[in-house]
Order: C-alpha cells, then sequence, then structure tokens
C-alpha cells in the first residue's frame, strides 16, 4: 500500500484536507478537493466527503450550504494572525495584481476592438474578386464612353432647346384639355342617374389613370 492511500486509511485523510484548506485558504467543495488530492494522496471521494464532515462537526473547517452544494473552507480565526509587515506586503501585492490586471483588460479590450475590426475586413481573396470586378466595370464604361465621344448623332444645345420648348408646349396643352373634358364630364354627370363608373363604360370613356399615364413633369 502506497503512502498516500495509508494515510488516507488511518485517518490522514482529514489532515491532509484541513492541511490543504489552509494552506490554499479559499473555499473548496468536496469533489473540488477529492479532484485536486486524489493523485497525489489517492483519496477516494467517499473518505474526502466524511473528513471535510468531520472536520466542519468539529469545528476546525467551516462549512456553508448553497443549495444541494456544500463548500468548505478553513476557518480564519484558527489561522494565525498576519503581522503588519506581512500586511503591507500583502497590501503591496495586492496593488501589483490589480495593476496587472487592468493593463490585461485594456489589452484584452484592444485586441477585442483588433478583432472586430479584422473580422468586418475583406479578405485578400474577397479584395482581388473586388479589384477585378471594378477592372471590368471600368473597362465597359471606358468604352460606353468612347462610344459616346466618336458618335457622330450628337444633339446640339439649339436641337435641346427646341425639343425642351415643345415638350413645354405640349405639356400645357395636355393639362388645358384634361380640366376642359373634366369640366364638361362633371357638368354632364349632374344630371346623369347612374355613377361615374357606369356613365364611362357605357359612352366607352378610357382615362389617362386606366392606361397608367401620367403627365410627363417639366424640364
Amino acid at each position: 500500500m502506497s503512502k498516500g492511500r495509508e494515510a488516507a486509511g488511518g485517518g490522514g485523510a482529514a489532515a491532509v484536507l484541513l492541511r490543504y484548506l489552509r494552506e490554499q485558504n479559499r473555499p473548496y467543495s468536496a469533489q473540488d478537493a477529492f479532484g485536486n488530492l486524489q493523485r497525489e494522496h489517492g483519496l477516494g471521494k467517499a473518505a474526502v466527503v466524511k473528513a471535510l464532515e468531520q472536520l466542519a462537526q468539529q469545528g476546525r473547517v467551516r462549512e456553508k450550504v448553497y443549495g444541494k452544494q456544500k463548500i468548505y473552507f478553513a476557518d480564519q480565526e484558527q489561522l494565525p494572525a498576519a503581522s503588519d509587515a506581512e500586511l503591507r506586503g500583502l497590501d503591496g501585492e495586492i496593488a501589483a495584481r490589480s495593476g496587472q490586471l487592468q493593463a490585461l483588460q485594456q489589452s484584452c479590450r484592444h485586441m477585442e476592438a483588433e478583432l472586430k475590426d479584422l473580422n468586418s475586413s475583406m479578405t485578400t481573396p474577397e479584395i482581388a474578386k473586388e479589384i477585378e470586378v471594378l477592372r471590368k466595370d471600368c473597362a465597359s464604361y471606358t468604352e460606353k464612353l468612347e462610344r459616346i465621344k466618336t458618335a457622330t448623332n450628337h444633339v446640339t444645345p439649339e436641337e435641346k432647346e427646341k425639343v425642351c420648348r415643345e415638350q413645354q408646349l405640349y405639356r400645357r396643352e395636355w393639362r388645358r384639355r384634361k380640366r376642359m373634358a373634366t369640366e364638361l364630364l362633371d357638368a354632364i354627370l349632374e344630371g346623369y342617374p347612374k355613377s361615374k363608373k357606369q356613365f364611362f363604360e357605357e359612352v366607352g370613356i378610357e382615362t389617362d389613370e386606366d392606361h397608367g399615364v401620367e403627365l410627363p413633369a417639366a424640364t
């Protein structure tokens, strides 16, 4: 039988656990303590549970219950009091650790921001594909521009001005005739016994709206 198993079998499990809890000075469940000590000391889980409960009953360790789980930790009153020098040393260590923590947190934030930028950036293959698409677009636009430049059917400013004047004239006439027709139809409908829709169907009138035609915007 190994030395660790002999200690566990001879009641040494309680001593091992008590020493471990005092050295670590932090709370552990029976499962955590068993996982940390079984390889080195050969403690079985049942022995760990029994030893921790025995230590708690004896008042040598503290026990807290959280739901269905029990947590064990060293009784702080039984630990040796720290000297002023030790307390100052601990305060200095805490301050140093706090500074390290803040530096690590800031570094993590920078890395997270950098990772976010990288994830939102295009990959090299994506950039190469986008460049190829843009090159094709540029070649197409260049070709179209050359065709326009070499075309012989350009509209002169005078021709353009003439077309605009004619468009305005026809637009005004369209509006005038539509207004006249609307006024005439409204006058007829005042004495017509049926609805406007029925009148239009009987007479065979088709409106701009029936064909989805809209008055062109002024140029």
